[in-house]
């Protein structure tokens, strides 16, 4: 089976949600059509990690997920996880610690955590709207590792802008 990685990473705020969601939708519907099996990478610190998550979850119901899963990359083992584990399996297909970054200090954990996904991903949709902060980081990582990269942030002639 050929296997697709897609991550997400984006600032904690974002502009225009609905559009964002809209955007995220066209992508993630045409991700689902056109892979064999995609499996996507989310976080869960800010607005475009649950927009992304939605999107996933929209698209999923409505085309079909028996070719893709989501899987929530923790950096470390949190509270709200261990105390709400059960629900945290009702909304993802899988939960991960992520092993490089689970005993790093916690104002790390999440740049390392940033890094390993972006390793292991061969498209990055990205919400970078300013050269700074952790998501600029770890969307410049995956460049430098020749990932495919759509800023859905910056759109260039009605299309989205490649990093």
């Amino acid at each position: 089976m050929n296997m697709y990685r897609v991550s997400f990473f984006g600032h904690r705020r974002i502009e225009n949600l609905s559009a964002i969601a809209d955007k995220l939708d066209d992508i993630i519907s045409d991700l689902l059509r056109t892979k064999e099996y995609v499996e996507f990478f989310v976080g869960r610190y800010g607005e475009f990690d649950q927009s992304a998550a939605s999107a996933i979850r929209r698209m999923r119901n409505s085309i079909g997920h028996d070719n893709s899963s989501m899987i929530l990359v923790l950096p470390y083992m949190t509270a709200e996880f261990a105390n709400n584990e059960k629900y945290f399996y009702d909304y993802y297909d899988e939960v991960e610690i992520c092993p490089e970054s689970a005993n790093a200090h916690f104002k790390a954990a999440i740049g390392i955590r940033n890094k390993a996904v972006a390793e292991r991903s061969d498209l990055v949709i990205c919400y970078t709207t300013r050269k700074s902060g952790g998501a600029y980081q770890a969307v410049k990582y995956a460049k430098s590792l020749n990932k495919d990269i759509i800023n859905i942030a910056e759109p260039v002639n009605g299309t989205e802008k490649i990093f």
